[in-house]
């Protein structure tokens, strides 16, 4: 078969992405004396691996992470009171499986947005779509569903997603409807999704945000009371990340 005839075939079935490694893989064929099988599976791995990473690209893009961070990125030891060990538990997603919440707390710069996201990413990388975002921003969009009548259609699309994170939770008071909003989101997403929520202030500090007590109650209850708590403590994270800043290592020390 002529290399167009087989582009052709290939475009038809949607398998035009094995001519980037066919030349490749043919040369490993006749040096290596692979039989039909063996050239067959390599060429389809090779396949498969192009379209995993071109899935993960969707997911990633879909997430809208400010940054993509890792773990790996995440310097422990610059910040030693950071509980290290629960962080990498959670990395192994088994709250994911059992539909279990994460709350993040602690002050300004410890590095728990790096940490939300890094687990995020990491929900990306095991197939689970993923959704960060603002805890304002959010609120923002639910409220600007009520004035077009969009606002099943906006709250659906946060309520789909396997993994919701968000970012910057209880900064601020509520409005009613923004109490009312964030109770179902809380309430319909509890036990069927996870939710990673990241916050400066302490739980015990959220309710007295919430208009109405009783929405305060019923929300938090589900989220606070049947979620893992991880306490980022230590010095700010942030000035390490600086341009030009020397990393722990560099200092000769460990943070």
């Amino acid at each position: 078969m002529r290399v167009h005839q087989l582009e052709r075939t290939l475009k038809g079935l949607k398998l035009s992405g094995i001519l980037a490694t066919l030349e490749q893989r043919l040369e490993q064929a006749q040096r290596e004396q692979l039989g039909y099988l063996e050239f067959l599976a390599l060429v389809l791995e090779d396949e498969a691996d192009r379209r995993g990473q071109g899935a993960l690209a969707r997911r990633v893009a879909r997430a809208r992470f400010e940054e993509v961070k890792t773990l790996a990125d995440f310097d422990f030891r610059a910040n030693p009171q950071a509980p290290a060990a629960i962080i990498r538990d959670l990395a192994t997603l088994r709250f994911l499986e059992r539909q279990e919440s994460v709350l993040i707390c602690g002050p300004v710069g410890v590095g728990k947005s790096h940490i939300a996201q890094a687990l995020g990413f990491q929900a990306c990388q095991a197939g689970y779509h993923v959704r960060y975002v603002k805890t304002p921003r959010l609120l923002a969009d639910l409220g600007g569903g009520h004035a077009d009548g969009t606002f099943q259609q906006r709250l659906r699309a946060y309520l789909a997603v396997e993994l919701l994170i968000l970012d910057d939770f209880g900064l601020q008071a509520l409005t009613p409807l923004q109490s009312e909003n964030l109770y179902q989101m809380i309430c319909e997403r509890y036990l069927r999704h996870s939710t990673v929520v990241v916050a400066n202030r302490p739980p015990q500090e959220w309710y007295s945000h919430f208009s109405d007590p009783v929405l305060a109650e019923g929300a938090l209850d589900r989220l606070v009371n049947a979620s893992h708590h991880v306490l980022m403590d230590g010095p700010s994270y942030r000035p390490r990340k600086r341009p030009g800043a020397a990393t722990s290592a560099e200092a000769g020390g460990d943070g």
